[in-house]
């Protein structure tokens, strides 16, 4: 059985806001204005969802880490394929450069021998 992620991020962090929510309107009643009202609705709910959210953290952080693995598992794979292609595509031109390719001993290609009249274009 197959289970999603999106679900499970969106209902926690659901809970989360509910959870600001629900601090910063109680400690509105209590008499908290401002900054003070935010900073301790941001720490009250940050604590309350610690000790209440923490099952449902630690399956999300499992679905997160499976996801990771398998994507770390791809990106191996891939960077395993282009070195075996490198490698074999350097044994190419290897062989063509040495001339062992087309069996002659000798370089595929030399270079044209350079004309000592011509004088350089200016």
């Amino acid at each position: 059985m197959k289970s999603r992620t999106w679900p499970s991020i969106l209902a926690y962090t659901s809970a989360r806001i509910l959870m600001f929510g629900c601090s910063v309107i109680l400690l509105y009643v209590v008499g908290a204005r401002g900054i003070l009202l935010l900073g301790l609705g941001l720490l009250i709910s940050a604590l309350a969802s610690y000790i209440l959210l923490n099952k449902q953290r630690q399956i999300i952080a499992g679905k997160l880490n499976g996801r990771l693995s398998k994507v770390g598992a791809k990106a191996t794979e891939l960077r395993e394929r282009l070195e075996e292609g490198a490698t074999a595509e350097d044994d190419d031109v290897g062989e063509v450069a040495t001339g062992d390719a087309d069996g002659t001993g000798a370089a595929a290609a030399t270079a044209p021998a350079a004309d000592e009249d011509q004088q350089p274009v200016r």
